[in-house]
């Protein structure tokens, strides 16, 4: 009868060893991602990934943009290429004016959505 409580105090005992080494790994990882940012903020990044398009099994084809220009560069398993660069300012507003077109939010694509559908139902409905 005496196995009880000291099974139950060593298994209390590992369970709070493991609750402050888990807090504190916890607490590590906070401040290890809020003071040592590699990225910085979202507006002030000087290098932006504006379209990846998968084309292989871990190949890929990415649109990266840089000051003055975007680069195409093609990714694999063990390199990286750049396939060309686009420095044309026309080029260069289509390709950001044709993402931001894609980059709506799920609101924004449910405004439209139920705009189509009442603006459909408004032209089904006779006068």
């Amino acid at each position: 009868m005496n196995s009880a409580p000291d099974m139950a105090s060593g298994a209390f005992q590992m369970l709070t060893a493991l609750g402050i080494i888990l807090g504190g790994l916890l607490v590590v990882f906070y401040l290890m991602k809020r003071y040592l940012k590699r990225d910085g903020g979202g507006g002030g990044q000087l290098i932006r990934v504006l379209a990846n398009r998968y084309i292989g099994v871990k190949k890929n084809i990415a649109l990266i943009e840089v000051p003055g220009s975007v680069l195409v560069v093609g990714v694999s398993n063990d390199r990286i290429s750049l396939l060309t660069k686009i420095e044309d300012k026309t080029v260069i507003e289509g390709i950001h004016r044709e993402n931001h077109g894609v980059a709506l939010s799920f609101s924004d694509h449910l405004q439209r959505l139920t705009s189509r559908l009442k603006s459909d139902r408004a032209g089904e409905q006779p006068n």
